[in-house]
């Protein structure tokens, strides 16, 4: 165990002062800086949702999952998180808007047959977007 006189001792030895990287400082810690010609070459778009819409028929017998994704509100700066219901595709996911589920249940409910459809979308804001189902019936 030291004693008062050891640790005064150990006070007055000199002080190692290790280089700052003010880089380091100005942005919280980071260092993990490149070329901006350097990033745009390796950059890979986050993957994002596509929609039902964009597909030209949709088949009935596709597993609708549970999805969730983050975003950063610009008003607040938070973190929300989003849930939603999608398709796979060829390996891609489609987002299924509420409203199409709704419309689809009718007309199943009117013809338990129907195997495919397609979906309109019209408008181009959170606000004022419509979905409209068209049943795909083959004679």
């Amino acid at each position: 165990m030291k004693t008062a006189y050891d640790l005064s001792e150990d006070l007055m030895q000199p002080l190692k002062i290790e280089q700052i990287n003010f880089d380091q400082i100005n942005q919280g810690g980071k260092t993990n800086m490149t070329k901006i010609s350097e990033y745009a070459k390796d950059y890979e778009p986050q993957q994002k949702t596509k929609n039902i819409a964009d597909l030209s028929e949709v088949s009935t017998d596709l597993e609708v999952e549970d999805d969730d994704y983050e975003f950063t509100d610009n008003k607040t700066n938070e973190t929300k998180t989003v849930k939603q219901k999608v398709i796979e595709v060829e390996g891609e996911k489609y987002r299924v808007p509420i409203t199409v589920i709704q419309q689809l249940k009718v007309f199943i409910e009117d013809n338990p047959e129907l195997k495919k459809f397609k979906v309109k979308k019209s408008g181009s804001t959170k606000d004022d977007t419509r979905y409209t189902v068209i049943p795909i019936v083959k004679a």
